[in-house]
């Protein structure tokens, strides 16, 4: 199994060099670069996040249009071309792409990730600024899904057709339909002073002045402030799951081995945990790593913007609008680098449920 980790470790920096290269590939093509944002507004207009979707004037969404079809070059009539000249060196865009790409994979490889166009700060300490709450939504998320999820299937499977797993389906479906972000606001109108009762905050993951908090305080703020944003995540992302592990014990259940095992007059529990359970949850630990970087990410990216928690989905959000490709890059990096090591944990996995697994003998 050493030996199958080792290989795996070394197979993830080919395929990180494969994301960056595609990632800085298509950004090149992506029109309202940095140095045309710039000019625009010297120009006078705006270019952010608001001109984009409706916060800006009509002449603001007109130049966001007309400096996504322009070169840097025809954007900047009007300007010293010597300035225009400096402001393509301030990004580093008067270096030929090939140079800058192999540059910034050189860097990548000490986590040295550039600095941002915007907030003037290293790109690695603002992802560590941000990390925070980013784990703190998809671990706990996550966990909970799953220690929800895997007993809730486990039963229906069981209890098939009964009136158990016919009233858990109806509220499962209703979790499945309803996206999180209504959940939460419909959380903010019952607990957070929306219109009923004012029981939890709306914003941050700590109050004011949590430095002269004892450990016990602090971590009860904490899980005070967490409670709703993590609630609004679970209730909607169980579902998916609980029917994933319902199917795959059911698909177990019905097997000739399983017939086998209970008629050499073993208990219901040993056939279902000693010899079902392990067969069955290989399906539902295969989509782990998926599950894990969708909550981590684009799962709560909108949650984020609700409860006010600024983590890593909206500050990859918000630096994909204003072209920030420093951050971009950086955080695509860094969930890309998550993504390929909770793979091989899954692998990890797969043998200790299964040990009859053996990826080394397999060659992969």
């Amino acid at each position: 199994m050493l030996a199958y980790i080792l290989k795996r470790l070394l197979l993830i920096i080919p395929t990180l060099f494969g994301i960056l290269l595609v990632s800085f590939t298509i950004i090149q093509f992506v029109p309202g670069g940095p140095v045309e944002q710039m000019i625009a507004q010297l120009q006078g207009h705006s270019v952010d996040a608001t001109a984009r979707f409706g916060g800006g004037t009509a002449s603001d969404v007109s130049m966001v249009q007309s400096t996504g079809s322009e070169s840097a070059y025809e954007a900047s009539k009007g300007l010293d071309p010597e300035f225009s000249a400096e402001l393509e060196k301030l990004y580093g865009f008067d270096k030929p792409v090939h140079v800058r790409f192999f540059e910034m994979v050189g860097n990548y490889l000490t986590f040295n990730l550039g600095t941002s166009y915007y907030r003037d700060i290293d790109v690695f300490d603002l992802v560590l600024e941000k990390m925070p709450v980013s784990i703190s939504l998809g671990l706990w998320s996550t966990i909970i899904i799953y220690l929800v999820s895997i007993p809730l299937g486990i039963r229906k499977a069981v209890k098939d057709g009964e009136s158990f797993d016919i009233w858990t389906s109806a509220v499962i479906f209703i979790g499945y339909a309803i996206p999180n972000f209504l959940f939460a606001i419909l959380l903010i109108i019952l607990f957070a002073g929306g219109r009923y009762f004012d029981l939890f905050p709306l914003r941050g993951i700590l109050s004011d002045g949590w430095q002269d908090m004892s450990t016990l305080q602090l971590i009860a703020d904490y899980m005070w402030h967490m409670t709703l944003p993590i609630l609004s995540i679970v209730i909607s992302g169980f579902a998916s799951l609980t029917l994933l592990t319902k199917n795959s014990f059911l698909d177990e259940i019905n097997k000739q081995y399983v017939l086998t095992a209970r008629a050499k007059g073993l208990t219901e529990k040993q056939v279902l945990y000693k010899h079902v359970f392990r067969n069955a949850m290989l399906i539902v630990i295969a989509g782990f790593p998926a599950a894990f970087i969708s909550i981590f990410f684009t799962g709560s990216l909108l949650i984020e913007v609700i409860f006010s928690l600024d983590g890593l989905g909206l500050l990859g959000y918000e630096s994909i609008i204003n072209r920030d490709y420093p951050v971009v890059l950086g955080t695509l990096y860094v969930f890309s680098l998550i993504g390929l090591l909770m793979t091989l944990v899954r692998d990890i996995v797969y043998v200790y449920v299964d040990p009859r697994i053996d990826f080394e003998s397999r060659g992969t």
